[in-house]
């Protein structure tokens, strides 16, 4: 990279700063804290990803995913999911139609509500895996097969799915290619004492919020080329692979704990994703240098959900945060060259 394309660069990720602090500010007015979550779903977007927002009922997940399309002047549709959702509900599904013209009858595709920008799939695991599997084309190609004809969606476009803990009755674990096409698996807690006061407050008063747009398509599918132009270091690259093949029971010389606890490791999919977050954390904060740390900062959401634990992890209260944390703290970064 020149000298001038970096400050190129540097100028526009300027720019991407301040848009990411007035998108805060202006989410500020509708959510109460959450700041980790909205961290999170920010650079879910702006790396051109998709995300998984798991936590139990009335914690604003369908809030928070309709507040960001309306700052991002994004189209947005919302599709419940129920376990009689049909495959053609999502993706839409040939009609026969009269020509008034010809009098001859003619097919017409009607698209469905997944033919937008920003897909709440709320509830995801309420429905069986045919439907849930109507995602996958979308999600990973970004087009809709139907009636033999392939049919493009815009950009940008994200699936921001929500689930409830699937220990509960009535819901279907997602199918771990499925899951393996989220970019970040984010969860959302309960509020301290402080903040659910807050929210009692303002949601039980006669109080209309205004939000600003701060984003349009076009410019927000510019931020997201800047962020792959951001450099990496080898150094840095480096330590997201190690970390990512540690994962791996099957592999040599990883941690004995994770011969244990580990059924089934995270695939190559991961060691892209935890750069391409790590690039747009660091961005999303103004900066441009890409370290470790930022790895490690992006290494929970990335990972959580693309790790099988083993029966005996489960049987002692094991999860998957536990695996990655630990593998944070155990795994040295490569030497420097």
């Amino acid at each position: 990279m020149s000298a001038q394309q970096k400050n190129d660069v540097e100028t526009q990720i300027k720019q991407l700063q301040t848009v990411s602090q007035q998108l805060r500010s202006e989410f500020a007015k509708v959510i109460v804290g959450q700041d980790t979550v909205l961290d999170e779903l920010l650079i879910t977007v702006f790396s051109g990803g998709h995300a998984l927002i798991e936590g139990v009922p009335g914690l604003a997940k369908t809030l928070i995913i309709s507040t960001l399309s309306r700052m991002l002047s994004l189209e947005f549709n919302r599709i419940q999911f129920t376990p009689d959702l049909m495959p053609s509900d999502i993706t839409g599904t040939n009609i026969i139609e009269e020509d008034h013209t010809t009098g001859k009858r003619v097919t017409v595709f009607v698209a469905g509500p997944i033919f937008t920008n920003i897909v709440l799939a709320d509830e995801i695991n309420r429905t069986p895996p045919k439907t849930q599997a109507a995602l996958l084309q979308a999600m990973q190609e970004r087009e809709v097969s139907a009636g033999g004809k392939t049919y493009q969606l815009d950009a940008p476009f994200f699936v921001l799915a929500t689930q409830n803990p699937i220990d509960q009755e009535g819901t279907y674990p997602l199918p771990e290619a499925q899951k393996d096409r989220f970019l970040m698996n984010i969860l959302i807690g309960y509020p301290n004492r402080e903040e659910e006061e807050s929210i009692v407050e303002h949601t039980t008063a006669n109080e209309s919020v205004d939000i600003d747009r701060i984003c349009n398509g076009s410019e927000l599918l510019a931020f997201q080329r800047l962020i792959r132009d951001i450099p990496v270091s080898k150094h840095v690259t480096g330590y997201a692979v190690d970390l990512v093949r540690a994962t791996r029971p099957t592999e040599p010389d990883v941690p004995e704990f994770v011969k244990e606890q580990v059924s089934w490791g995270a695939g190559p999919r991961a060691s892209q994703a935890l750069i391409l977050c790590a690039k747009c954390h660091v961005a999303l904060g103004g900066r441009i240098n890409v370290s470790t740390d930022d790895v490690r900062r992006v290494a929970l959401p990335v990972l959580r959900h693309r790790i099988l634990c083993s029966f005996r992890a489960e049987a002692e209260g094991i999860t998957t945060d536990d695996v990655v944390n630990r593998l944070i703290k155990e795994i040295p970064e490569p030497s420097k060259q």
